[in-house]
């Protein structure tokens, strides 16, 4: 009973004891969903949801939400092989150059919200808009195919038997929990989240901060953008869009409010495998669409009671 109490009381607790409950009641229903390729595999999808929400999750707590990162994570696997020089044979150069883009991107969505006062919301809505129709005109329905060297070593190569994506994964991890919880800026987040107004007449630079927040956005929804491309070996229009809802909802799975101010990435990496683990088991069992969403929609409603509750006490 301890234990149970205390993980209604912690929102990502009661996140991973699920996926514990998930994969062991689907690993002795399904056979070989427990082998150690299967559940490999789920947290190489994993990994591509919880890189992008680690900024989505930035962006929720100082109370404001990013949905132009399906959008970037498009512009970065699409523009990739087409700005990575000849001359460079590792391939990085492409990177870099992608990244910049992204994170330049992330830059305008945070000064039309600190500069212009428009809601990020809108704001990244418009940018997301304005990213697909120029996405149409440049690169129309075809595909561009990927040989950066480093790309595709990144979506396809598993040092020591672990796919490379998830050894990113775990670098962005310790580099979000570390800005969230060692830095002086992680608690400048959620203050600002919590109370735009105090927080700023406590000499937080509201708009220096919110220019870091969505440009770490970019910045990590581009880097989505290159392990999509090295895994897909290909960039098309549309590739980013699937991960817009999900990168949401991976935060609110976790437990972070999605009015800012209270939260945390820990709680955001369970939340993300979930929700892969989920597609899967309605992927085995044949089922529509359409209960994916109805199962995705009450586990996010059933942990926001929770956590409303919790909140009110």
């Amino acid at each position: 009973m301890t234990v149970l109490r205390n993980a209604l009381r912690n929102p990502p607790l009661l996140t991973f004891l699920l996926v514990a409950l998930v994969w062991l009641a689907a690993s002795l229903a399904l056979r070989g969903f427990g082998a150690y390729g299967h559940l490999r595999y789920l947290l190489e999808l994993a990994a591509v949801i919880g890189i992008v929400a680690a900024g989505q999750t930035l962006v929720i707590l100082t109370g404001g939400i990013d949905l132009s990162v399906g959008a970037v994570i498009t512009v970065s696997a699409i523009i990739l092989p087409l700005i990575s020089p000849a001359a460079d044979p590792s391939g990085l150069v492409g990177i870099v150059l992608t990244l910049a883009i992204a994170s330049a991107i992330g830059l305008l969505n945070g000064a039309g919200a600190a500069y212009l006062r428009v809601p990020p919301i809108i704001m990244t809505l418009a940018m997301a808009t304005f990213l697909q129709g120029l996405l149409v005109i440049v690169a129309g329905g075809s595909a561009v195919s990927v040989s950066n060297a480093a790309v595709i070593w990144l979506g396809q190569a598993r040092p020591l038997g672990v796919p490379a994506g998830v050894v990113l994964w775990m670098v962005v991890s310790a580099a979000t929990f570390i800005l969230i919880h060692r830095m002086p800026i992680g608690a400048r987040f959620l203050a600002l989240g919590a109370n735009p107004l105090a927080a700023r007449l406590s000499g937080v630079g509201v708009t220096r901060h919110t220019l870091i927040v969505h440009t770490l956005s970019g910045f990590f929804a581009g880097l989505t953008g290159v392990l999509i491309l090295g895994m897909n070996r290909q960039g098309y229009v549309g590739i980013g869009d699937p991960y817009l809802l999900t990168s949401i909802a991976a935060v609110v799975l976790g437990g972070t409010s999605i009015l800012g101010g209270r939260g945390t990435y820990a709680g955001t990496i369970p939340g993300a495998i979930l929700l892969v683990t989920t597609t899967a088991l309605i992927t085995v069992v044949n089922a529509s669409a359409g209960w994916r969403s109805i199962m995705f929609g009450t586990l996010i409603l059933a942990l926001l009671l929770i956590s409303g509750r919790e909140a009110r006490r």
